[in-house]
Formats: structure tokens, sequence, C-alpha cells
């Protein structure tokens, strides 16, 4: 089998672009001249890469997979050359795409006390939802991806492609404004309609409250009166005083010792999560190949938030 590395840049360029036209501006051929490449790449490995059928273009599950194996022989094409021309990746930014409420509340203390152990660790931090982050991961845009842990995985991810490391435990707590004696405003224990804010359809930790919702009588009395995917929005409305949430404890800490906010019911609704660090065992970058390996060096307590 003859590959060319040209027609690999050619494939990661049309997985980005999903377009012949926009791919063949960017490598700066004709676009039949493009699309014959593509043709010739697909031939030489023997399968079908992309399905032209759809409007813009996809790939095919062969060229999903394969898309990883692309970018990564690229990528490492282009750091032998860096290294040949004298160039130095030992400080490479690693980038990290991580859900929301994680990235602005949970990251920044964690990799401070990542590097205590490890020394610098130059990274690039992308904060999206769950969904999006599991597909860049998926398609090695990213090197890491930081989320919770979905035990009933439905995030689909097989452990052997994309092993991780287990670096926290949080719990969601249900959590109000207290009133003027410091008790909840918006306690669950009682019997009126409570204000609820919730967390969008699509968003993981709205799953996770719904599933302890799911046949308890409570959810008859919460009405949902705010909607966001993200936890820090659910923590500004519940200290505007507009009702209760379930919020992760990391995000609230502060504001609980200083009773600011207080918890709106028992430990019994209490939501424990698990926060993993993934990647994409097909991606053999140097800084993360580096870095799994002192993180398996390194004892289990450490890695723990």
């Amino acid at each position: 089998m003859n590959l060319e590395t040209k027609w690999l840049e050619d494939f990661v360029t049309l997985a980005n672009t999903r377009s012949f036209s926009s791919s063949a501006h960017q490598r700066h051929v004709t676009q039949p001249a493009f699309s014959r490449r593509v043709r010739a790449l697909e031939q030489a490995i023997g399968v079908t890469l992309v399905d032209r059928s759809t409007t813009p273009v996809g790939l095919t599950a062969e060229g999903q997979l394969f898309l990883v194996t692309a970018r990564n022989l690229v990528e490492q094409l282009n750091e032998s050359l860096g290294h040949l021309r004298g160039l130095s990746i030992a400080n490479e930014a690693l980038d990290i795409v991580a859900a929301h409420s994680l990235a602005l509340s949970f990251f920044p203390p964690w990799i401070s006390r990542l590097q205590q152990g490890l020394g610098e660790l130059p990274t690039r931090l992308v904060a999206t939802n769950v969904g999006d982050a599991i597909h860049v991961l998926r398609e090695g845009k990213c090197d890491l991806m930081l989320a919770y842990y979905d035990p009933f995985a439905t995030m689909q991810l097989d452990q052997k492609v994309f092993p991780s490391f287990s670096i926290g435990k949080v719990t969601m707590l249900p959590v109000s404004v207290p009133d003027e004696h410091g008790a909840p405003r918006f306690a669950l224990s009682r019997e009126a309609p409570i204000p609820y804010l919730a967390y969008t359809q699509g968003a993981f930790l709205g799953r996770s409250v719904r599933m302890l919702l799911k046949n308890d009588p409570l959810r008859l009395r919460l009405r949902t009166v705010y909607e966001t995917a993200m936890a820090e929005g659910l923590k500004s409305m519940v200290q505007q005083g507009v009702g209760v949430a379930w919020i992760p404890d990391f995000c609230i800490r502060e504001e609980l010792k200083s009773g600011r906010l207080v918890r709106a019911g028992s430990e019994v609704w209490d939501i424990p999560l698990e926060i993993r660090l993934y990647r994409c065992s097909l991606v053999h970058k140097p800084g993360v190949e580096k870095l799994w390996r002192q993180m398996m060096e390194l004892p289990r307590d450490f890695l723990q938030a």
C-alpha cells in the first residue's frame, strides 16, 4: 500500500471543512484534483472514507476511525520535521476540552496541584458541553478531555481506545438562599410548589438530577422557572433568590461556608459524581504520552482533587 502524505493532509482538511470546494481552496489545488487525491487515498487503504451522499459531506464509520490515525500521522511527521529543523516541542501546550463547570471551577486548582508534582505543564483549555467535548476527542481535535464519568455508558467511549484517569469526586447539592433565620428559603420539604432552576435537556448534569427525581413525588412540586446548560448560570440565579438548583459542591464551597447559600435538603438529595481525564490511545503526541506516564507514576490520592 503506497500512501502519500499529502493525501492524509487532504483527508484531514476535508474532515474539518466537510466541503470538497473549500478543502481544495485550502490545499491550493483544483477541486477535481483534490477529489482524485481523496479517491486515491480510499483506493490505497481499501475502504470508503467519505460519505458523498450528504451535504455537507460526512465521514463513514471507517472514515471516523481513520481520521484519528491520519491526524496522528500528520502531527507526528510535523513534529519530526520540527526536530530536524531545530525546533523544540518541550513547551508545546496540551489542548484540553472540558465541561463548562469543570473548566471554570475545577480545572484551575486541579492543574495547579498537578503541576506541583509534575512541574510546568503548558495547556490550552476550551470549555464546551459534554457532547461536543466527546466529539472533539473522537475526531482527534484535542489531546485530553475533562468530563464527568458516565456510569450508564451513554458517552459510548471504548475504554481501550479512550483510557481515563479518575481525578476527582464531586457531589451535587440542592441549594437555596437562606431566609432571615438562616434556613433555606426554598426547602425541598415544603408542601407548596418550589421554584426550580433546571439544566437544559441535553446537559449531562441535568440528566443526573432527572434520574434522582424520576420516581420521587418531589418532582411534582418542582415548578421550573429557569433553564440553562451551565452550573455557573444556575448558581447565579440561585444567588438572586429565584429558586432552588442542584450545583456541584466545588462551585459553591465559599458560598456555603459564608452562609450566602445553604442546603435546600438533607444528604438524601445529594448526587455523587466522578470526574475523569480522558485521552485517545490512537494519538501519540509526545506531550500526552509523557503526561500519561507521569500520572501513572503518581500516587492515586495525589491525582484526586
